[in-house]
């Protein structure tokens, strides 16, 4: 179920899968997304398993309303426990004990953290989120909040891989003119896109100061939710927080 996680002194990140839950196909089975036509109850106890697991308090848990806009989010204490966050793609935060959620089917979560200013970022890294913007403006909104690019480690998980993600021509050199690096061909030799190519050399503009890419491709792999392999389908999620 938690495949990935990169601890540090005062940030914790998880990356979950498909596995572990009780949602029934096709969103078997540890399905985050409540927005997918999957049962309530089952991706309410979904939800409640993850709390369980990582010995957090699930009503602190900040979900957004993800609709591949540039737009950033500041939570603040006010908004802790009120909902999801409308209509944004990035979720930025200095509060302790607020875990900050991304869920995914083939888009990059992006986790960033600057551990020593106390600030945290998710962000939901679609292709036209990405292209439009979205993760430049986290990390302005998280310097703005008093972090230090050079100090930002980000952390991508698992997503589509420029080798399955094809796309047409045109749409791969328009990704490109806005975000370089994210063009590429696919296994078959045709137009493709690497977001998280694309995303890593942006971050690298910006001065921060650690990337790590998880490799696997969500396309490809069996185990985790892919919009494009499957159509209808569930949500894997990206969580960071800061304990207290």
């Amino acid at each position: 179920m938690v495949t990935a996680r990169a601890s540090e002194r005062l940030v914790r990140m998880v990356f979950t899968t498909r596995d572990g839950g009780v949602s029934e196909a096709p969103y078997g089975s540890f399905n985050l997304g409540d927005h997918v036509g999957d049962d309530p109850a089952a991706v309410a106890a979904n939800r409640g398993r993850l709390a369980e697991i990582l010995g957090l308090d699930g009503e602190r848990f900040m979900f957004m309303e993800q609709l591949h806009t540039p737009t950033v989010t500041e939570v603040t204490a006010d908004m802790v426990g009120s909902g999801p966050v409308p209509a944004t793609d990035a979720l930025v935060t200095t509060l302790r004990d607020v875990p900050l959620v991304v869920l995914t089917a083939d888009c990059v979560p992006l986790l960033l953290a600057d551990q020593d200013a106390r600030v945290i970022a998710a962000v939901h890294a679609g292709r036209i989120g990405a292209r439009n913007g979205i993760v430049r403006r986290a990390v302005q909104r998280m310097v703005e909040l008093g972090a230090n690019p050079a100090a930002i480690h980000a952390v991508m998980g698992a997503a589509a891989s420029g080798e399955n993600y094809e796309v047409p021509a045109d749409m791969a050199a328009d990704v490109e003119s806005r975000l370089p690096g994210a063009k590429t061909r696919t296994k078959q030799g045709t137009a493709g896109l690497d977001i998280r190519a694309g995303i890593a050399r942006q971050l690298e503009g910006l001065g921060v100061g650690a990337v790590d890419i998880d490799p696997r491709c969500t396309i490809a792999s069996e185990n985790l939710f892919s919009y494009r392999r499957e159509g209808t389908t569930g949500r894997q999620a990206g969580v960071i927080w800061m304990p207290s």
